[in-house]
């Protein structure tokens, strides 16, 4: 059914949708296959496909999404974490330093502070999101972890709830996408993701405006800031943090070659 609609991962999918709807393992399903399925998972696993027929992604039918190595659960608030967002992670891990503070901006599923959390035992974090229903799903995958007692969650717009201290790293992966180009982006994103996490409005740098222009105010000395960016991005981005007083300015590329993350430095 899928296949035949052109889904380029049509049998995973498949596969990923009747584990799903059965209960069952990746193992128990190959040694089950050939076992009759009952009514009622039948229709538990139809009423999976026709989901995704719709356009939903399997990770947002089934709830979770792997990161980092890592399962992060969904709701309605969060994006999927994906991939390319490893990289900020991966960078991340090298700038803290050893018993440091870590600020995020836009957590969502809380999946960057938390794999940075998992890998680096006596660090600590705050995460800040407009959403309280994306700030539910960050706590419990923080407590999912074992590192809730180390995050610090607070529901707000950027640097506004954030209390008056200082952090070694800011990091965030904001809404970067232009508000005309929403209605262009595969449908999986467009009529399932949310929108606040999306639109980035007119030309979609509005939140690097404001991490550039706030984030001085909130790093230690020598503090560094993170961002992802889209692919198009880098030299509008690294111009508003040399224009806000950083020093040192890198951009780093995704496996696909592609611009991802602009690390600024104030020295």
């Amino acid at each position: 059914m899928l296949a035949r609609l052109d889904f380029a991962t049509a049998a995973l999918d498949a596969k990923l949708l009747t584990q799903h709807g059965l209960g069952l393992t990746a193992l128990d399903l190959a040694t089950r296959e050939n076992q009759p399925v009952d009514l009622a998972g039948a229709e538990r696993v139809a009423n999976l496909l026709q989901r995704r027929l719709k356009g939903e992604s399997v990770a947002r039918i089934i709830g979770e999404r792997e990161f980092y190595g890592l399962v992060f659960g969904l709701n309605a608030a969060t994006l999927e974490p994906r991939p390319d967002t490893e990289l900020l992670v991966d960078l991340a891990l090298g700038a803290m330093p050893a018993g440091g503070c870590l600020l995020e901006l836009g957590t969502g599923t809380g999946c960057i502070p938390i794999s940075i959390l998992v890998n680096m035992d006596e660090i600590s974090a705050v995460a800040v999101d407009l959403s309280p229903l994306a700030l539910e799903a960050a706590r419990t995958n923080a407590v999912l972890h074992g590192v809730a007692q180390r995050l610090t969650l607070l529901e707000g717009s950027w640097f506004e709830p954030v209390p008056p201290q200082r952090f070694d790293l800011i990091v965030s992966n904001p809404p970067y996408i232009a508000s005309a180009v929403l209605q262009t982006l595969a449908e999986e994103v467009r009529d399932f993701d949310p929108l606040l996490a999306l639109d980035s409005g007119p030309d979609g740098l509005a939140p690097y405006r404001i991490i550039a222009r706030q984030a001085v105010g909130q790093l230690t000395e020598n503090g560094q800031v993170l961002v992802e960016i889209g692919h198009d991005q880098a030299a509008a981005v690294s111009t508003m943090f040399l224009e806000s007083g950083f020093d040192d300015i890198s951009v780093h590329q995704d496996l696909a070659g592609l611009d991802r993350v602009v690390w600024a430095r104030h020295l």
